[in-house]
């Protein structure tokens, strides 16, 4: 297998965070208060938190419909909430590659991007600065990724590959 051939990699957005602006006031204490949407469940993968002045951050992970983010966003709307500047600000994703990656041996190729700290973290950590991206390396060949949206977060896996590919575990 060659690093350069065409290799059809799966990237599995996990986590999405958006957020935007409000042109209002939040009561936040009536929102809570009166708003039928307004509850805490901790097994929902979805967050929507107000905060003031003018502020809402939402955090979606892919078991979440849309669908399911509409209705506490017009209860707000029903409280004259106003969204404007809407925006990705982080996204999560996750990629497996074909192959598992000896470690020790991608961190020593690839510093000053790479740091292995195997008593603190079984995965190498990899920044791409240009990307805004962060990567964390396993030895099974999985590959975490953050980056301000998708676009970075397909990019960072792109450019990896051929440095993975490198250092990947032969099999005997």
């Amino acid at each position: 297998m060659d690093a350069d051939s065409d290799v059809a990699l799966d990237i599995l957005i996990t986590n999405v965070v958006c957020v935007f602006r409000t042109r209002c006031h939040l009561n936040l204490r009536k929102i809570a208060l009166e708003g039928a949407n307004v509850i805490y469940k901790r097994d929902v993968g979805v967050s929507i938190l107000f905060w003031s002045p003018y502020h809402v951050l939402v955090v979606l992970d892919t078991t979440v419909n849309l669908v399911e983010v509409t209705p506490p966003l017009m209860e707000a709307a029903a409280f004259g909430v106003i969204f404007t500047d809407f925006k990705v600000v982080n996204v999560l994703a996750v990629c497996n590659m074909p192959f598992e990656i000896r470690l020790p041996e991608f961190t020593k190729n690839n510093r000053p991007h790479a740091s292995y700290e195997p008593e603190l973290h079984p995965a190498v950590c990899y920044r791409i600065k240009s990307l805004r991206a962060t990567l964390q390396i396993f030895s099974t060949g999985s590959i975490t990724v953050t980056g301000p949206n998708v676009k970075a977060v397909a990019t960072a896996v792109e450019q990896i590959y051929p440095f993975v590919f490198e250092s990947r575990k032969e099999i005997l």
